[in-house]
């Protein structure tokens, strides 16, 4: 496995204007040459035009946030991150490599959950190149790469956890617990993209919705599931009032009721309070017995 190692190279600026003089020199030599008819002058002034021509191709600059990576005949030779106007081996290559942090937004993926229920699922993984050697060397092209592997890490995830949970179900869902959920995604995504030389930053799950075929089904569920425990509660709140009531009419002795009577009396408050619309009420205006 190839590892990023830092290469020297020189200052391109101070070498841009050295160059500029030894250029000028080399040209007026080969025209005083012409002029003079000197061999010596149109030889060595040519062939110095010449290497300073092959020495400028060595210049090169280097954006922040980017990095070059030079090889020499096929072979690493190093990485230079230095921003500027660099100088080295005219013979080494140079490949751009963007360290910039990007962003990569997947594609609506259909998958089966857990419980086997097909979902729409989508991730926002925001990554970033940390070793150039790794990212060029280790795989035919990064980039594709990180989308590829982020894809695949994303459909293994979604067949691992439910898409929610179930009354009586505890653990992990992709609906409820999206923090959980991002940190086991972002652990999924790294293992695949180490040996790329890139780093997730952050992996988010950007959609997530039941397949169109259930949709209608799902929802309708979770409507129920929704009224369900909205009833509870109502139920247990009402509970709570009628207990309360019997017991504060009986501690300050205001009304004393037998068995049938606070049932009656339970009934009807029972009756207001967990109705969906308004009581009337009626007033009896003769005995309760």
């Amino acid at each position: 496995m190839i590892r990023e190692r830092e290469v020297s190279t020189l200052a391109g600026i101070p070498l841009a204007l050295l160059f500029i003089v030894l250029q000028g020199l080399s040209i007026w030599a080969l025209v005083q040459g012409i002029f003079d008819e000197s061999l010596v002058f149109m030889i060595g002034g040519g062939v110095a035009n010449l290497v300073v021509i092959f020495l400028w191709v060595g210049l090169f600059m280097v954006s922040p946030n980017e990095a070059k990576v030079l090889q020499l005949f096929g072979d690493y030779a190093g990485t230079v991150r230095t921003p500027g106007l660099r100088w080295a081996n005219p013979f080494f290559t140079k490949k751009k490599v963007s360290t910039r942090i990007r962003n990569f937004d997947s594609d609506k993926i259909k998958v089966n959950d857990t419980h086997g229920s097909p979902i729409e699922i989508a991730a926002v993984i925001v990554w970033q190149v940390v070793d150039t050697a790794e990212a060029v060397f280790e795989v035919d092209d990064y980039e594709n790469f990180v989308q590829i592997q982020s894809e695949s890490a994303l459909r293994g995830l979604a067949t691992r956890y439910p898409y929610d949970l179930g009354d009586d179900e505890v653990g992990v869902a992709l609906r409820s617990q999206p923090d959980e959920v991002a940190n086991q995604l972002v652990a999924d995504v790294q293992a695949r993209l180490d040996k790329a030389g890139v780093r997730v930053i952050e992996a988010r799950i950007s959609h997530l919705a039941y397949a169109s075929e259930i949709a209608g089904a799902m929802l309708q569920r979770q409507q129920a599931a929704a009224i369900i425990a909205a009833r509870r509660r109502i139920v247990d709140g009402a509970v709570g009032m009628v207990e309360m009531a019997l017991s504060q009419l009986s501690e300050r002795g205001v009304v004393n009721l037998d068995e049938e009577r606070k049932a009656t009396m339970v009934s009807n408050l029972l009756v207001v309070l967990c109705s969906e619309k308004a009581t009337t009420p009626v007033v009896n205006a003769g005995t309760i017995y």
